[in-house]
């Protein structure tokens, strides 16, 4: 929802590092898979009881997230970044509440229908981007990508800072993966009526 406001924002920053950083020859892919090493930490430290460290781990995976970004668009995006890209982001989304579960048994059953939100709104939206590429639909409402970009309710800025917030007040998990469950089911019916306009002919 709120994705496309704030890249105006972040863009031009990360721009700059990212020129700076392929410029020394480090890679969009390198940064996806260093993201998502420390992401994946992150849902460890969580699963270990240690927020603090799991909060930073959480930002510290975005970042690079922009990152990889912004380098991709210095050397021009690949389909095969795009593809490790996507892969990464969801792999990181799913740990999180993953590692809630694990910490506290009281969180299994929130975090169990927050993960399963989480693949019904990755479905909906790789769904939709196959679909029109094959129509060759595209959109640079999100900067330029190398898959088509639906937009929604749940997208990555509302996600992460659920996830910052349920870190950093982790007794307010179960609330917080409950409503932010609701929400992505939302998006799911939200792209889906898009789907219904936009792919009817």
């Amino acid at each position: 929802m709120f994705d496309a406001k704030i890249r105006p924002l972040i863009d031009p920053p990360l721009n700059a590092i990212g020129a700076r950083l392929a410029k020394a020859g480090i890679t969009a892919n390198m940064l996806t898979f260093a993201g998502l090493a420390i992401g994946l930490g992150g849902a460890v430290a969580i699963a270990f009881g240690q927020f603090a460290i799991g909060f930073a781990l959480i930002l510290a995976n975005r970042l690079l997230d922009g990152l990889d970004g912004a380098i991709a668009r210095v050397n021009g995006p690949t389909q095969l970044g795009g593809y490790f890209d996507i892969v990464a982001d969801f792999a990181f989304y799913v740990s999180i509440p993953v590692g809630f579960g694990i910490v506290n048994a009281a969180n299994t059953m929130a975090a169990l229908v927050l993960t399963a939100s989480f693949v019904l709104t990755g479905v909906s939206f790789l769904a939709f981007a196959v679909i029109a590429a094959q129509r060759g639909e595209e959109t640079a409402a999100h900067g330029k990508k190398s898959f088509f970009y639906s937009a929604g309710l749940a997208e990555g800025t509302e996600t992460v800072l659920v996830l910052s917030v349920m870190a950093l007040f982790p007794a307010y998990f179960v609330p917080l993966a409950y409503g932010f469950a609701a929400l992505c089911v939302l998006t799911v019916f939200q792209r889906s009526a898009q789907a219904l306009v936009q792919f009817k002919g």
